[in-house]
């Protein structure tokens, strides 16, 4: 039996432990464009380390559920763990941080999902192995927000159950950041998720892939994506800032300005600080001005959880912000 309470944010996906494991002895290879770069390291050969570090409850969903809780909003997480210590770990965690755990379901036959990150100079390569979960939707009540990301290869169908929901919920608006399977299973296969969708998040790459094209302009691929359905498209491009339009306005955000220790976490510390912005009821413009901040103070810790901020220090970083630190509309 579940606690049967209204949420504000309930995001569904997966949870995972990461293990950060710190390489000394690598190099970068890119190619003429400075583009498809690769980790490289002796084959064969004894690597040397530096450290390692496991994170726990992390994930996408994981990461977005702790994002909101702190933030302030009456938070859930949909998922998945596995009955051993490492799934333990996860909600125990979770609880810490105020995040409702009723949903998480512990899969008596499967282990908690484990990754690890290969972490060198200011980036990570991650090493991803996904449990195959019986993914299970369970009364969720009136929620107002769902933040839908990444699940495993054998969710397909798990889609339908979220989209009969929405159905049934019509004041329940979703966020959909698509994970490494859902770009795979395509635009058309998830049709009728993007055509739900509230708010869309990916980053350049990603919209390409989804897409299936070269497109080099940011603006253009928002329209495209927009095409597909979600009201609102929030495309990210790392260090260079993001965009987002909504139908009428392209918006273009900086970053807030820092230096990075660890990127792994900044993309989810971003989209769920927007959507947290817009179910705060803030407009676009000031959800954009949120988000950078949490995904600043994110890469300089060690995971994707230990820098996520309240909103009372959110506040002061916007008050310490400088000039140039704000949208602007771009034709």
């Amino acid at each position: 039996m579940f606690f049967n309470k209204d949420f504000d944010f309930v995001a569904i996906g997966e949870t995972t432990i990461d293990a950060f494991i710190r390489l000394k002895d690598a190099t970068v290879r890119c190619d003429i464009n400075n583009e498809n770069c690769q980790l490289c390291v002796n084959f064969g050969a004894k690597i040397p380390y530096e450290s390692v570090t496991e994170i726990v409850a992390v994930g996408n969903a994981g990461n977005a559920a702790v994002s909101a809780s702190r933030l302030g909003l009456s938070s859930a997480l949909i998922a998945n763990v596995g009955p051993d210590d490492n799934g333990k770990k996860c909600i125990n965690s979770l609880r810490k941080d105020g995040v409702n755990t009723d949903f998480v379901i512990i899969n008596p036959d499967k282990d908690t999902n484990y990754h690890y990150v290969l972490w060198y100079e200011k980036e990570r390569t991650i090493l991803q192995k996904h449990s195959h979960f019986d993914y299970k939707l369970h009364d969720i009540g009136e929620t107002k927000w769902i933040y839908l990301t990444s699940l495993g290869e054998n969710s397909l169908p798990f889609h339908k159950k979220i989209l009969e929901y929405l159905k049934d919920h019509p004041e329940t608006k979703m966020a959909f950041q698509p994970g490494i399977f859902q770009i795979k299973f395509g635009k058309e296969a998830l049709k009728e998720i993007y055509e739900v969708t509230e708010v869309f998040f990916c980053n350049v790459e990603e919209a390409r892939t989804i897409l299936g094209n070269d497109e080099r302009d940011v603006k253009k691929l928002m329209e495209e994506m927009r095409k597909l359905g979600p009201k609102i498209v929030v495309i990210t491009d790392g260090i260079n800032g993001a965009y987002a339009h909504d139908g009428e306005n392209h918006y273009f955000m900086p970053v807030y300005p820092h230096e990075p220790f660890e990127r792994t976490g900044a993309g989810d510390a971003f989209s769920s600080t927007f959507v947290t912005g817009l179910a705060m009821g803030k407009s676009i413009e000031e959800a954009l001005m949120m988000a950078p901040i949490n995904s600043m103070s994110v890469v300089q810790k060690i995971g994707a959880q230990a820098g996520l901020l309240t909103m009372t220090q959110l506040e002061e970083y916007l008050k310490k912000a400088p000039v140039s630190y704000k949208p602007s509309k771009i034709n």
